[in-house]
């Protein structure tokens, strides 16, 4: 089966940190650029960070930006979120996804380019 399955969500008070990891199952991530999404109750699905397929540039949200790291390991078949400093704002199911239009990242992340999407992992930030 295609499809990433995502991990690491749990519940942080404010000013916390979080490693969420995204493994890619039946496919090579080498190939593909990856989106980290994430989704609060009643908001739309949002892009917050992408990283290339061949060059690993990285792109990251304006809201978020500073307080999170994308990064990837190929051999693992894995990527990775860094997140820094977190806010109630941050409270979401947070997922990742690959792109299957383009190998480097475009913002603003565009949820139509992307596939094989994972069941999510909840982060919710709170005193």
């Amino acid at each position: 089966q295609v499809q990433f399955v995502e991990s690491g969500g749990d519940m942080v008070q404010p000013g916390g940190t979080l490693r969420l990891s995204c493994a890619a199952s039946g496919f090579t991530l080498a190939d593909y650029a990856v989106g980290w999404f994430r989704q609060a109750p009643g908001k739309e699905r949002e892009g917050i960070s992408c990283i290339g397929a061949r060059d690993g540039s990285t792109t990251y949200t304006d809201s978020m930006k500073g307080r999170i790291t994308i990064s990837k390991d190929n051999a693992k078949n894995t990527v990775y979120l860094q997140m820094n400093s977190l806010e109630t704002e941050d409270t979401a199911v947070y997922y990742c996804a690959a792109n299957l239009m383009r190998v480097r990242c475009v913002e603003p992340l565009r949820t139509y380019e992307y596939d094989y999407w994972g069941q999510g992992t909840q982060v919710t930030v709170s005193s």
